[in-house]
C-alpha cells in the first residue's frame, strides 16, 4: 500500500505548493521546514483512526505531534485510500471503483444493496464566494456535503464516494448519480431505501422497497397497526446502512 499511495502523496504534494506559491519550485527538494510526520506514520494514523474510530484529538498523543497535524495528514491520505476502491468480502484484488462497477458486482453475486444519504456539517464558505447557498441543507439548516453509502445486509460497506452539496435532495442525487439507470440496467438486483428516495421507488417499483405510506388520519385502527408493522419491518432490514453512516462520521 505505501508503495503504491507514496507517488500520488508526492505528486499530490508538489501541486499543492505549485499552487499556493503560483509557480514551480524555487528550493531543491527536502529544504524548507521538516514534515513532524514522515509519509509512513501519516498513513498509519489515518489507518487508525479509520479502523479503530480514534478521534483526532487522541491520535497526537500517540506520535507527540499536534492536533492540526493529524488532522491535516487524515484529510491528505484518505482521499488517496478512498481512490483505491472498496475492498469487495471475500474476493481479495476485487475493488469496487465506481457506482457501475458496485451494481456489477450486486448483479452478479446476488447482493441486495442498502442505499442512504448522509450529511455532515462543514465551515461555512467564505462571504462573497460563488455558490455560497448551496452548501446550506433544507434539513439541518447548516453548512453541509452530503454522501451516498451502499452496504450490504450485514451492514459492511460496499461503496462510499459520491459526495454532493448540502442542498441537493436525495431524489435528485438519484438522478445526477445515474443510480436510476443502473437499476434499470440490472433488474435482478433489489434495494432498500429510507423515505428520501420514495421517486426511486416509484420508477423502480419491482426492485426497490421504501417504508409503507402512512394511512390518512380517518383510516381504521387496524390500517394504521398495519402499518406501523410494515414499517418496522422494512426499517429493521436497512439499519445496517445507517450503522454505515455512523462509521463515516467518526
Amino acid at each position: 500500500m505505501l508503495e503504491e499511495l507514496a507517488p500520488q502523496w508526492q505528486a499530490a504534494h508538489e501541486s499543492a505548493l505549485r499552487e499556493r506559491h503560483r509557480g514551480d519550485r524555487r528550493r531543491a527538494a527536502g529544504a524548507g521546514r521538516k514534515q513532524q510526520l514522515v509519509f509512513t506514520n501519516r498513513v498509519v494514523v489515518t489507518l487508525v483512526h479509520l479502523r479503530l474510530g480514534l478521534p483526532h484529538a487522541a491520535l497526537p498523543e500517540l506520535f507527540e505531534v499536534d492536533r492540526s497535524t493529524v488532522s491535516g495528514a487524515i484529510r491528505k491520505v484518505r482521499p488517496l485510500l478512498g481512490a483505491r476502491g472498496f475492498a469487495v468480502p471475500d474476493r481479495p484484488g476485487v475493488r469496487l471503483h465506481t457506482v457501475e462497477d458496485l451494481f456489477a458486482y450486486a448483479d452478479a453475486e446476488g447482493v441486495d444493496l442498502r442505499i442512504d444519504g448522509t450529511e455532515v456539517q462543514v465551515r461555512r464558505p467564505g462571504a462573497g464566494r460563488p455558490g455560497l447557498k448551496a452548501f446550506v441543507s433544507g434539513k439541518k439548516r447548516q453548512n453541509t456535503i452530503k454522501t451516498t453509502a451502499f452496504s450490504h445486509a450485514r451492514g459492511r460497506t460496499l461503496f462510499s464516494g459520491v459526495v454532493r452539496l448540502g442542498c441537493m435532495h436525495d431524489q435528485t442525487a438519484v438522478r445526477t448519480e445515474g443510480i436510476a439507470e443502473q437499476l434499470r440496467q440490472y433488474p435482478k438486483v433489489m434495494v432498500e431505501v429510507d423515505e428520501g428516495y420514495r421517486g426511486l421507488t416509484n420508477e423502480c417499483p419491482d426492485q426497490v422497497s421504501a417504508p409503507p405510506q402512512k394511512p390518512k388520519a380517518d383510516a381504521p385502527l387496524g390500517e394504521h397497526h398495519a402499518w406501523h408493522e410494515r414499517r418496522r419491518r422494512q426499517s429493521s432490514q436497512r439499519i445496517c446502512v445507517e450503522h454505515t453512516n455512523a462509521e463515516h462520521k467518526q
